[in-house]
């Protein structure tokens, strides 16, 4: 294996981009792709991890567990990993995914509130699982507060951290001061999953492992919640370009990218699934820091309130809002258009 270990969320993250709907066939398949590529660690779940298929975030086209099973029996190499939020996931899901196969959980929180992790940290790590903390939106918090949060899900017994830029919110010279500062702080390896908002998704990751990351994640074709991932393809010839010594090989991963289209080709249903694209409103989530759902919210609001969806979003950058607060974007549209 390479020093740098690369982390495939196609089937997790990616899911957001089909609407939850890959189907166990289309998972095996990616996944074996995948794994013929060389890739070591393949995630695999509801875009929102264990637990997040329901009516208001979407519903996974089968049963998480089914997902699960479908890529376990058809990987042979391959660790498979799920994403878990706790809250949306729960400890008898974690047990559940150890009894079909899965060997790494990353367990996921807002950046701020690693103590919400330690449970399914330690529960991951008696299972004998690869336990990984993973710190969502980053850059909603300073250097000094993540690498304090990292910290705290080294002490649960996380065997390495993961930096999410959720919004696709940070630069170059930015990721590599939070790996920095991270680093410096715990003894257990970073990893780093970027999103496309600014353009900046492949530049961040090749940031993130100069200064130091050891995980890094990407989706094949970009896909993945809001602008969309790194690019798997792209971030491993990138990486490549630069000599990193990453176990993935470029025709292979090339392969797994046109299987991906394949498969979705054969659905009616998604063979006309756009392409994650940079639109206006995935520039200004970036720029604002704002999470990608809002983006309906917004408009229902500007449009029922009469204000500039633009505004809003800075407004509520400025808040700092994070997921499920649709009410104050209600509160902010109403003083934007002096209503409150």
């Amino acid at each position: 294996m390479g020093n740098l270990t690369f982390v495939d969320v196609t089937l997790r993250d990616g899911n957001h981009t089909v609407r939850q709907q890959f189907t166990t066939d289309m998972a095996a398949k990616i996944a074996t792709s995948l794994e013929a590529a060389g890739v070591s660690i393949i995630e695999v779940g509801h875009g929102d991890g264990s637990g997040g298929s329901s009516i208001h975030v979407g519903r996974t086209a089968a049963p998480i567990s089914e997902l699960l099973k479908a890529v376990v029996g058809a990987v042979k190499k391959a660790k498979v990993s799920i994403f878990l939020i706790p809250g949306f996931g729960t400890m008898d899901d974690l047990q559940e995914a150890y009894d079909i196969g899965v060997r790494v959980a990353r367990v996921a929180c807002h950046c701020t509130e690693a103590d919400i992790t330690e449970q399914h940290i330690q529960l991951a790590r008696k299972l004998d699982m690869l336990a990984v903390g993973y710190l969502i939106s980053f850059g909603m918090a300073s250097p000094q507060r993540i690498a304090e949060e990292a910290k705290k899900m080294e002490s649960y017994g996380a065997q390495y951290v993961n930096l999410a830029d959720s919004q696709g919110y940070l630069t170059p010279k930015q990721v590599k001061e939070y790996v920095h500062a991270v680093r410096d702080a715990v003894q257990i390896p970073v990893g780093f999953h970027a999103h496309n908002n600014l353009g900046c998704a492949i530049g961040n990751s090749l940031a993130a492992v100069e200064a130091g990351a050891q995980f890094v994640d990407g989706s094949l074709k970009g896909f993945g919640g809001g602008a969309g991932n790194a690019q798997s393809e792209v971030l491993i010839a990138a990486l490549k370009r630069e000599d990193n010594d990453v176990d993935v090989d470029l025709f292979g991963i090339l392969d797994a990218a046109a299987v991906l289209t394949d498969e979705l080709q054969k659905k009616p249903h998604l063979a006309k699934t756009p392409m994650p694209l940079i639109d206006n409103d995935s520039v200004l989530m970036g720029y604002a820091c704002v999470y990608g759902g809002y983006v309906l919210p917004v408009k229902r609001a500007a449009q029922e309130y009469g204000c500039d969806p633009r505004e809003l979003v800075l407004r509520l950058g400025k808040r700092k809002v994070v997921a499920a607060q649709e009410d104050v974007v209600i509160e902010e549209a109403r003083r934007l258009a002096g209503k409150a």
